[in-house]
């Protein structure tokens, strides 16, 4: 882990910043810290293109006193318009050199402690991707359930253009990185909760609300289903589902952080690009939830 030094300051994050979309590009150049203290948790899908990457963490490092990164599975496609050629890990690979050439924490690094207010808590972003296990309803394998999103019209952009190389799979691939990263969540010193950062959630209950449940096979796999518990997680910070909010499960709050398409932000009635607090906690009326028909994502092509 990496010590740091105490003071004052907001834990912050933000995910899903499509900057491809001139108007998100333009939230992006907005986003300021409300401290000289302030650390940003980007929780992946910054972009498609290693360039509109590379200004984006930029951008944002040059502003925040620490950017923490974590891969979304945007980042890591091979796009047929992309200059940068490298498939699967050594996209990966690559993507991490950048970040740390930018002064920014990748799940490569030794994990931050947040010293400010609400700490100490290590952060932790990590990178797992997902094993089709959150099937659909009466679906029991992979195949059945990919037969069945096809039959729908739903199916992941992953399909196409997220290489796995040299795996043999993407489900090979989350399965070496979460055994990896288990290995290395488990010599966090027991006095520490934490705070961990993932494009998806640790959990399924935040699938719950898709509007359409079969794009849940490319949303997290059941391998972490009890990491909020042993690892003592203060906070679990995601994002992915294009559906900002608040749940609580067993005690622990996850956040939904993401920005989402312009299609989707601009119907909201908050402004979009709003940066949530992680730590000290931002409470908000009806964070603990989502009313009835509020905040429904597409669940479509992300």
């Amino acid at each position: 882990m990496e010590s740091t030094a105490g003071g004052s300051g907001n834990l912050l994050a933000i995910s899903d910043l499509h900057i491809s979309y001139p108007e998100n590009r333009a939230l992006v150049e907005q986003m300021r810290p409300e401290t000289d203290g302030d650390w940003l948790l980007v929780a992946g899908d910054v972009a498609e293109k290693a360039d509109d990457i590379r200004w984006a963490l930029e951008t944002l490092a040059g502003r925040f006193a620490k950017v923490v990164w974590a891969p979304g599975n945007h980042e890591l496609w091979t796009h047929p318009q992309e200059t940068l050629t490298a498939r699967g890990v050594e996209r990966y690979d690559h993507l991490v050199a950048l970040c740390r050439e930018l002064g920014v924490t990748t799940p490569e690094d030794p994990y931050p402690v947040w010293e400010g207010p609400g700490g100490p808590a290590v952060v932790a972003p990590l990178f797992l991707l997902y094993d089709y296990s959150f099937l659909p309803p009466g679906c029991a394998t992979k195949d059945e359930g990919l037969e069945y999103a096809h039959g729908t019209g739903i199916v992941c952009t992953d399909e196409m253009v997220l290489y796995p190389d040299p795996y043999p799979s993407r489900e090979a691939w989350c399965r070496a990185r979460v055994a990896e990263t288990e290995r290395r969540l488990a010599e966090i010193p027991a006095h520490l909760p934490t705070v961990l950062v993932n494009h998806y959630p640790l959990d399924r209950h935040p699938t719950d609300i898709l509007r359409y449940p079969e794009f849940a096979m490319w949303c997290g796999t059941r391998l972490t289903a009890d990491w909020h518990r042993r690892f003592r997680v203060e906070v679990m910070v995601y994002g992915h589902l294009h559906i900002p909010r608040t749940t609580w499960l067993d005690g622990v709050r996850f956040e939904e952080v993401s920005v989402g398409y312009p299609r989707e932000w601009r119907p909201r009635p908050k402004p979009p690009g709003k940066l949530r607090r992680i730590l000290p906690m931002e409470v908000e009326a009806g964070d603990r939830g989502v009313a009835p028909g509020v905040g429904r994502g597409r669940g479509g092509l992300r």
